[in-house]
């Protein structure tokens, strides 16, 4: 009965070890992603990341087009 009893706490203890390693594994594969400042465009309202908008003036574009014909 005892032989059994330490079969049974040491399949737990592997089945705890095999967890925590797979609960580091997934936090560490998915990092936070960053917030990134949205912006609109100042000719069709377009929302867009403002690391992709052309900044004109203290407007915000979507694309050269409407950089022009706002301008």
């Amino acid at each position: 009965m005892s032989k059994f009893l330490l079969l049974v706490f040491a399949a737990f203890a592997v089945w705890l070890l095999i967890k925590r390693l797979r609960r580091k594994d997934a936090t560490r594969a998915a990092p936070e992603p960053a917030s990134e400042q949205m912006v609109t465009c100042s000719h069709c309202g377009l929302y867009l990341p403002q690391k992709e908008a052309i900044a004109e003036g203290g407007e915000f574009f979507c694309c050269a087009e409407h950089q022009r014909r706002s301008g």
